[in-house]
């Protein structure tokens, strides 16, 4: 497309982005481990959704307000902060909950009784009120959009639609793995509490990590 250069080393530079350890691969991590392959499906489809969603506001510029606007990013750190906190928190009361829980009980309910749709919901949310990912997107894809370019946010589009399409080939791998490590955890009752109390514990120290996330 007209306006984009050096597409091989953004797409190289997309892929090492993606392998980086980083909130959205241990919340994919996580809700795999704790939930299983669909569980963790769902996550990957949800953060990727999220990333379109900052795509879209970065080309139309809305995502220029988080960077200038000290107010409007506040607004949406505190509030991806509280939804994290949220989210953890009932994970943790879940985990700590019903102790005597039989083991089918327990492994029907070891998210949480989280829905793969609920999932998704929760990782969508979870992304788009990042505003680190929302910043990120706009110090990243325009080094490979030309000054000149005669359409600046198709080709911003563009970019980021493949970063997000490439996102999945890393992201979904991830979810499998830690499916897989958690199977055996998942087959014991006092193994299910644990990973549970686990993700909420994580969702709590994400949440903890954006609150203190300040623009450079």
């Amino acid at each position: 497309m007209t306006g984009i250069h050096d597409l091989p080393l953004f797409v190289l530079a997309g892929l090492l982005l993606n392998l980086t350890p980083g909130p959205d691969m241990a919340y994919i991590a996580g809700r795999s481990a704790a939930g299983g392959l669909r569980a963790g499906i769902a996550a990957t489809l949800g953060i990727t959704a999220g990333c379109v969603v900052h795509t879209i506001a970065a080309a139309a510029g809305l995502s220029m307000l988080l960077a200038t606007s000290a107010t409007a990013f506040a607004v949406v750190k505190w509030c991806g902060a509280a939804f994290l906190l949220y989210a953890g928190v009932r994970l943790v009361i879940a985990a700590i909950r019903s102790p005597r829980a039989s083991l089918a009980s327990a492994a029907a309910t070891i998210d949480d009784g989280a829905s793969p749709l609920r999932i998704f919901r929760e990782a969508l949310l979870i992304n788009v009120l990042n505003p680190k990912v929302a910043l990120f997107f706009l110090a990243f894809v325009p080094q490979f959009i030309d000054a000149g370019a005669s359409h600046p946010a198709l080709a911003f589009v563009a970019l980021g639609t493949l970063f997000n399409v490439n996102s999945l080939f890393v992201n979904l791998p991830i979810a499998w793995i830690a499916a897989r490590a958690g199977r055996r955890a998942r087959n014991s009752v006092s193994l299910v509490r644990l990973l549970k109390g686990s993700v909420g514990a994580l969702f709590v120290l994400l949440s903890a990590r954006l609150a203190l996330f300040e623009r450079s």
